[in-house]
């Protein structure tokens, strides 16, 4: 389905998951530079009042970035994006967590040639991301 200007608002473009395990949270450590102990030691994180060890708060956006530009099949559409970090995702060791990403549209701006999708990221039903938002130009 492509996004279009007769794209009616709350029209689901896509649904799906995306497995996190530690071996992930240590490549995106790499990556990004932050090696803070809450994202891969689960005695430092417990003892600062975590539930155990959490993803990046940028990891998630990411995953939840990468599967709306992988919907739209250029990146260069993606105009803008943001959220607010509202609750942890907690890691399991061993084992992986699922999180849930869901892209909705939000608006329509035809004149403007946009379209703000709305995306729902969530583990176990519970949301992860709040307000998380990003506009696209229309196909």
């Amino acid at each position: 389905m492509s996004l279009s200007a007769q794209t009616e608002v709350g029209t689901e473009l896509f649904s799906t998951t995306v497995a996190v395990d530690r071996a992930r949270l240590v490549r995106y450590a790499g990556a990004s530079g932050d090696f803070n102990p809450i994202h891969w030691n689960e005695r430092f994180a417990t003892e600062v009042g975590l539930p155990g060890v959490i993803a990046h708060g940028m990891l998630t956006m990411g995953i939840a970035g990468a599967a709306l530009t992988d919907w739209l099949g250029d990146p260069g559409r993606l105009v803008s994006y943001g959220c607010r970090f509202t609750r942890p995702v907690v890691v399991p060791d061993p084992g992986e967590v699922e999180v849930a990403v869901r892209g909705v549209v939000g608006a329509v701006d035809a004149e403007a040639g946009t379209a703000r999708v709305d995306l729902t990221v969530s583990v176990d039903g519970a949301t992860v991301l709040g307000k998380a938002q990003a506009h696209v130009r229309l196909a």
